[in-house]
């Protein structure tokens, strides 16, 4: 017991050994992928973003405009980031609230308006034309 009892003292007398967490925070490190963001109103729901999600956590629907990600399923790797055509997809330098329970992130946003055509928009009146000069003119 006698030769542990130098060790014990300089422990006591000494500094911590680890961090005092909910009085001093470390900071995140340089390119630390913390939290997922979606800036909704740039986003145009082009489903980029599911399609290269290797864990399947994100849900997009285009015609109700719901962008729906489960943070539990994440492992943030970075890949929707970089799918994500119209950069509104981030993920922030700060570190992840602990939660108590399973909540979604559940964004609504306005869905694009589809675009017309043009090729069937001009190719309509260039058939009622041709009909017009097939039939006969009645006498």
């Amino acid at each position: 017991m006698a030769f542990m009892t130098t060790n014990v003292l300089k422990n006591l007398v000494g500094r911590y050994s680890t961090r005092l967490y909910p009085i001093t925070t470390r900071a995140a490190f340089d390119a630390y992928r913390g939290e997922l963001y979606n800036e909704i109103e740039k986003c145009i729901f082009c489903q980029n973003c599911a399609r290269k999600c290797p864990s399947q956590c994100i849900s997009v629907d285009k015609e109700i405009g719901t962008w729906v990600c489960d943070p539990f399923a994440c492992v943030y790797c970075g890949l929707c980031v970089e799918a994500c055509p119209v950069n509104c997809l981030h993920m922030k330098s700060a570190w992840r609230h602990v939660a108590t329970g399973r909540e979604m992130i559940e964004m609504q946003g306005t869905p694009p308006k589809p675009k017309k055509k043009k090729t069937e928009d001009a190719a309509a009146p260039a058939e009622d034309a041709e009909a017009k000069a097939k039939k006969p003119a009645k006498k």
